[in-house]
């Protein structure tokens, strides 16, 4: 059994909420989570869900109306926005479903880009073994729009990896590419992060993604429908099936 030390992320009585009265809604309600260093695990629901919203407030990038977020033990939820901008940028490789390459820098350049921005050494050894583990060794020099869609979101990939991140969160990076090409991006991105010790947070509509994780969180309504195993029980998917479309 874990222990309680191995907990990298935690969410304890979290709630985003928006407008008020008649019109509130309830983006997240009272989750109570936890992900231990070096899980896969991958986030699904309907449009709507919350998923996108959890993922951010796990990342940083926004605060939550009420409750706690704990990154390596730290309540990052009471932190200032400059404490959070470095959390973000030391801590967390983000990967989003547009690639947010900058089209005048090569490959190599957007992959080390954010490491120049926070003043981090380059440890070319380093990237040159993410640029081979991803297959980008030929597309170093290459500019974002010579790329197909697989090699660009790859780009992304190392671009999130390079700063070593103890968590990479990746909202739907699959969804602009067809299934042949995003099942083998998903593939090079888990055995990147277990290959480089990294705790991966995967949103996804991808019923096949969803089933490479280690476990499955499922929301319905801003709240934890179901929390275990990506291979639910037959009873289990069957409320799956009446709540959420994966």
């Amino acid at each position: 059994m874990k222990k309680q030390s191995d907990i990298i992320l935690e969410t304890q009585d979290l709630c985003k909420y928006y407008g008020a009265g008649d019109n509130l809604v309830k983006a997240v309600d009272h989750i109570d989570l936890q992900i231990r260093q070096g899980e896969f695990v991958s986030i699904v629901g309907k449009s709507g869900s919350g998923k996108s919203t959890l993922l951010h407030m796990l990342g940083a990038l926004d605060n939550p109306t009420s409750g706690k977020v704990f990154l390596d033990g730290e309540n990052i939820a009471s932190l200032k926005t400059d404490n959070l901008s470095k959390i973000r940028r030391r801590k967390i490789g983000f990967i989003f479903q547009a690639y947010n390459l900058i089209p005048s820098l090569n490959v190599w350049e957007n992959i080390v880009l954010p490491l120049g921005l926070d003043g981090k050494p380059l440890d070319e050894a380093f990237i040159e073994d993410i640029v081979e583990t991803l297959g980008l060794t030929e597309k170093k020099r290459s500019l974002p729009n010579t790329l197909s869609g697989g090699q660009q979101q790859r780009c992304a990939i190392a671009r999130a990896i390079a700063a070593k991140p103890s968590i990479i969160l990746a909202d739907e990076p699959t969804g602009n590419l067809d299934t042949k090409t995003g099942d083998e991006v998903m593939a090079l991105l888990k055995a990147s992060a277990k290959k480089y010790g990294q705790t991966l947070v995967v949103i996804t509509h991808n019923e096949e993604i969803a089933q490479m994780a280690d476990r499955t969180i499922m929301l319905a309504d801003g709240q934890i429908l179901s929390d275990g195993k990506s291979s639910p029980t037959s009873n289990e998917a069957e409320e799956v099936d009446d709540h959420a479309e994966i």
